[in-house]
């Protein structure tokens, strides 16, 4: 859970931006280069904001993710217990042909899914499911906007978790110096933060991969 308020950030953006009075960047925008950044992030890191939730099935073969969602990340198992695993659609296409249309019965749950990255809002489930069926699913989401309703008191914390701070400062001041790149030197420092933001998310990749406690990871 995220112990940083979004205003600790955008009061480190004036500073580091020499403009604490909010004079030449307004705290609303700031907040809206915030909101973009944290968007950003989880287009670089999908398991940066994840969902784990009862995922209440169609009936049938194909599923689709909440509207909120980004992509698929895993489905754990029927919410009964039994687990579910994910299986390549050409093993199924090819040594059952119509599992599409395999049905599955109360004492009969989903066993595996299938899942294509380049459809990332919908999967397949076998056998296909009653539509009382119920899965934990684990999905990506993208982040809501956060509203402040105090620029000095507010203590809304980043939706992300804390180690993700710094990449989101980095993306205001790329998102400011931006703005400001017709004055000298700051075109650079716009490429500057992006490249450190993009870098910071490329080390904590590095850093999670590390640390996996999965089996082969």
């Amino acid at each position: 859970m995220a112990t940083t308020k979004v205003n600790d950030i955008l009061d480190r953006a004036g500073i580091i931006l020499q403009d604490t009075s909010n004079t030449r960047f307004a705290s609303a925008d700031l907040l809206k280069f915030f909101n973009d950044g944290q968007r950003e992030v989880v287009i670089y890191r999908p398991d940066a904001n994840v969902t784990n939730a009862t995922f209440t099935c169609a009936a049938g073969s194909k599923q689709s993710l909440p509207s909120a969602a980004i992509r698929l990340i895993d489905i754990t198992r029927n919410i009964d217990g039994r687990a579910v695993s994910q299986i390549d659609r050409k093993m199924l296409d090819e040594s059952l042909p119509n599992w599409h249309n395999s049905t599955a019965d109360s004492d009969r749950k989903i066993e595996h899914f299938v899942y294509d990255p380049t459809d990332p809002k919908n999967f397949y489930v076998y056998p296909q499911a009653l539509n009382s069926f119920q899965l934990e699913v684990i999905y990506s989401e993208s982040p809501a906007d956060v509203v402040l309703s105090n620029y000095t008191t507010d203590t809304t914390t980043i939706t992300l978790d804390d180690p993700y701070a710094n990449a989101l400062l980095d993306f205001i001041l790329y998102r400011a110096y931006q703005i400001d790149s017709e004055f000298a030197g700051n075109a650079e420092k716009s490429l500057m933060h992006y490249r450190s933001f993009t870098n910071g998310l490329g080390a904590k990749t590095q850093g999670d991969s590390a640390s996996d406690p999965r089996v082969g990871a």
